[in-house]
């Protein structure tokens, strides 16, 4: 049995376009294409798809993607590790929203909070396990410390710097100026330096900044900070044209 391209982009949520784009990088090819053209998925492929996304959800770009599924062939014990991780969220996620619902209970009944209710579920440090994975042990360690080292004023102001950029790019988008345009490329050499002042991450090279480009329009909650899906490709297209003039 097999599926068509339009019934596997609607199961699955994404768009024909977005899967041909997977069959053009070599990262999902179709089972078969008919003699119309079409493209056709078998129950092999679907399962290949759902890794892909669910790798997409963990904020890897379609290139480190790439890399995961040549490194793990076998499907069953990958979807097994996927799975444990999407229980260990569901457990975070569970914390989270009590901690938020007694937080708002108290608040609206006139209660003293309790500082050690309030934040269960909200450790930074489960992205341990990912980042040095990823990057390393010593990326991990050198970026936590850093941040660790920073007073409540500094994380509010460095987190006012972050929110000015993403506001700054949401703004370009919408202004209708093309990514390779001087104020794009402005923002893009912001973009860039930015990344390069945490430390651990691989800063200023051609193939991080252009994967995060990618993982910024592949996942709806990075999309989200540049105003959605327009204002992400608007993102990720000039930091493209960035990383290939100076990287």
């Amino acid at each position: 049995m097999d599926w068509s391209i339009q019934e596997v982009a609607r199961h699955a949520g994404t768009t024909s376009r977005a899967l041909r784009h997977y069959g053009q990088i070599g990262l999902l090819e179709p089972s078969r294409v008919g003699a119309n053209g079409y493209r056709y998925y078998d129950e092999e492929s679907l399962v290949r798809l759902q890794r892909i996304l669910l790798l997409r959800d963990l904020g890897l770009g379609l290139p480190a993607i790439a890399d995961v599924l040549s490194r793990s062939a076998d499907q069953g014990p990958a979807l097994r590790s996927h799975l444990d991780w999407l229980r260990r969220e569901h457990d975070r996620l569970t914390l989270q929203i009590a901690a938020v619902e007694d937080t708002l209970n108290k608040l609206e009944g006139g209660e003293q909070l309790m500082a050690e209710n309030m934040f269960d579920g909200f450790d930074h440090t489960r992205y341990k396990d990912e980042v040095e994975e990823r990057w390393g042990t010593e990326a991990y360690a050198s970026s936590d410390a850093w941040w660790r080292s920073k007073t409540d004023t500094e994380k509010r102001e460095w987190k006012g710097l972050v929110s000015t950029l993403h506001s700054d790019w949401t703004a370009a988008a919408g202004s209708g100026v093309s990514a390779a345009s001087a104020e794009a490329q402005v923002l893009a050499a912001r973009h860039v330096e930015w990344l390069g002042s945490i430390p651990g991450t691989p800063g200023a090279v051609k193939e991080y900044v252009t994967g995060l480009g990618e993982m910024y329009v592949a996942d709806e909650r990075f999309a989200a900070n540049y105003g959605g899906l327009h204002g992400a490709e608007f993102v990720r297209d000039a930091l493209a044209v960035y990383a290939d003039r100076n990287l």
